[in-house]
């Protein structure tokens, strides 16, 4: 019977675990307190250090190679080690500059063998932070050189075609293992705007369904305030046409009016803010009141509902018009609701109040014996009478009770 639904983006729940986010998600969330350049949190401090030493380990495991190789002259290796130290550095450069550390360290990577996991470093954070064409250009620079670079400076312990399928495979799963990273995070973001997006429709929702209760209550209290003049305007004239009347029928008169005066004022009290939107199908039918409630459980039970009414209001003719049509109101609706969402189930309705003490109604249905079948509708009843009861100064709230059914409960004055 549960007639409400809510959508919560998923930015409030990680705002308290930023330091385990990246920089770059993290901002794109708007998790950044001031929202200016992305900063880096605990976890980007982790993976630079990290970055940093797996390059350095693997700058030093091709430096031992390049002192034994009699092929390589001393100032070459030694140049080598020096653009290889130097593309290590670099690497705490590559969430702020990816594209231009990934072209640096291409060209730096041919003539220095140590510069090799710095570049492959640029090339994955290359991935993660920019589009596939940007990878694509420069990846596959990097590969053609990978070619020409073997043929330049051969490894002496594998064969050219070993050598340069090794260099070819690992660069595709670096490159590959990027962009895997940045899909998952394009799908974090495409699934906090679609968040939003669902917020923004149960909000907008949400206001229709007020507005639309408040029409309803501006075009009820309408007709009342009508009616309130008019007796009003009656027995005015009444005393203008007989001036002569005796003193006994012209004070009564003016009681009438002075009561009809205030009830008119109380009306227009409830009336105030309310836009009233013009509604063609409205014939001005008789709005129903506190004594509609029996006809109404009587209708439900034609209907094959199981509704016990259990009505205790002291003087229920002296209950004001507008609280009686407000209880029929959430009435009506519970019953509908457990009628769409709880078939076959014994709704109890009880009725309860007395002059000063107010109006209070509660709608109770246990859960049904069987799964409901979907029931098309707006889902946006009980927020309407939400804001008819707040409307009318009293109060609705509703939920799901301890034996798994669902109760709705209002309160209204009567003073």
């Amino acid at each position: 019977m549960k007639d409400d639904g809510t959508v919560s983006a998923p930015a409030p729940v990680l705002a308290g675990r930023r330091w385990w986010l990246p920089s770059a998600l993290a901002h794109a969330l708007e998790l950044d307190p001031d929202g200016g350049r992305p900063r880096r949190t605990a976890r980007d401090w982790v993976v630079d250090c990290s970055c940093f030493l797996l390059a350095l380990l693997v700058g030093f495991t091709a430096a031992q190679p390049l002192h034994d190789n009699p092929h390589i002259p001393h100032a070459l290796a030694v140049t080598d080690q020096t653009l290889g130290a130097l593309a290590c550095g670099a690497v705490w450069l590559r969430r702020r500059l990816p594209v231009a550390l990934a072209v640096a360290l291409t060209a730096v990577n041919f003539v220095s063998e140590t510069a090799g996991g710095a570049c492959l470093i640029a090339l994955f954070t290359l991935a993660v932070h920019r589009p596939f064409r940007y990878v694509a250009w420069i990846g596959g620079a990097q590969l053609a050189l990978t070619t020409l670079y073997y043929w330049w400076r051969p490894d002496p312990e594998m064969p050219y075609l070993v050598s340069v399928t090794f260099v070819v495979v690992l660069t595709g799963a670096v490159i590959g293992w990027g962009m895997f990273v940045r899909s998952k995070r394009q799908l974090l973001l495409s699934l906090r705007d679609r968040a939003r997006r669902a917020e923004t429709e149960a909000r907008l929702r949400a206001e229709q369904a007020q507005r639309l209760a408040r029409e309803d209550i501006a075009r009820e209290m309408h007709d009342v305030l009508a009616h309130r003049l008019t007796l009003l305007s009656v027995h005015a004239g009444a005393l203008e046409f007989r001036p002569d009347a005796p003193r006994e029928e012209i004070a009564r008169a003016a009681g009438v009016i002075r009561e009809s005066a205030h009830e008119a004022l109380q009306d227009l009290r409830e009336i105030i803010g309310v836009l009233r939107a013009g509604d063609r199908d409205d014939t001005g039918r008789p709005q129903p009141t506190l004594a509609a409630l029996d006809a109404l459980v009587a209708e439900s039970g034609a209907a094959g509902m199981k509704v016990t009414l259990d009505q205790r209001v002291t003087d229920p003719d002296a209950v004001p018009a507008s609280a009686g049509r407000t209880v029929y109101r959430v009435v009506q609706e519970a019953l509908t609701n457990a009628r769409k969402h709880a078939p076959g189930a014994e709704v109890t309705v009880t009725v309860t109040g007395a002059r000063g003490e107010g109006l209070s109604v509660t709608v109770h249905n246990p859960p049904p014996d069987r799964p409901a079948p979907p029931v098309p509708g707006s889902g946006q009843g009980l927020i309407g009478l939400t804001e008819r009861a707040t409307l009318a100064g009293g109060r609705l709230d509703h939920g799901p009770g301890a034996d798994g059914g669902f109760t709705v409960r209002a309160w209204l004055p009567w003073g």
